[in-house]
């Protein structure tokens, strides 16, 4: 975090903390939809669990923000009661990873639409990776599993990048990112 402005540390604890919030509230969706489809329920808004590492990489712009605000999210779901447990921000740093690969891939220089939708499938592989270990998934049909794959990465493509871009851009619009490149280039009418 070396080179990270006081206000960039600022939005990205906030980020996490509404997001933490966030994401504790999605679970009872999550179960719900797994009690109707089963495990393939989760992947159909896995990408909301995302987001967060979507929103302050665009918005921050600097290496660390995708990883460091996932696992500083997944640490305040924890606190504020996930059953899960500390596990929990082990998960968070795997999904942080990657969407943090996606945006090393660019030099952390590159914030257009179809990389935000990158890392929010970069952040998809990691955790279906670590969760196929993690959960049990080699005991389901091979089929299955592709289904789940394909469905969770459409969901970190659409939810985390999509959506992610779409809350970012609102909130640039507002004026209360003003001093960051996000605020920037929306005062100038450009659009990633």
């Amino acid at each position: 975090m070396r080179n990270w402005r006081f206000k960039e540390i600022v939005v990205m604890a906030a980020l996490s903390v509404v997001f933490g919030v966030v994401y504790l509230a999605f679970l009872p969706l999550g179960k719900l939809l797994v009690g109707l489809m089963g495990p393939i329920g989760y992947d159909f808004i896995f990408g909301i669990w995302f987001i967060v590492s979507i929103i302050a990489a665009y918005i921050i712009r600097k290496p660390g923000a995708a990883f460091l605000s996932e696992t500083i999210a997944a640490m305040v779901e924890v606190l504020i009661g996930n059953a899960t447990g500390p596990m929990l921000i082990i998960t968070g740093m795997v999904q942080g990873i990657g969407a943090e690969a996606v945006f090393a891939a660019t030099r952390w220089k590159n914030y257009a639409t179809w990389v935000l939708m990158a890392a929010g499938v970069g952040s998809s592989v990691t955790s279906f990776t670590y969760g196929y270990f993690m959960s049990g998934y080699s005991a389901l049909s091979t089929h299955y599993v592709i289904a789940m794959f394909v469905t969770r990465v459409i969901s970190g493509a659409l939810i985390a990048g999509l959506l992610g871009k779409a809350l970012s851009d609102g909130l640039a619009r507002t004026g209360v990112l003003a001093n960051f490149a996000i605020g920037k280039e929306k005062r100038k009418g450009r659009v990633a």
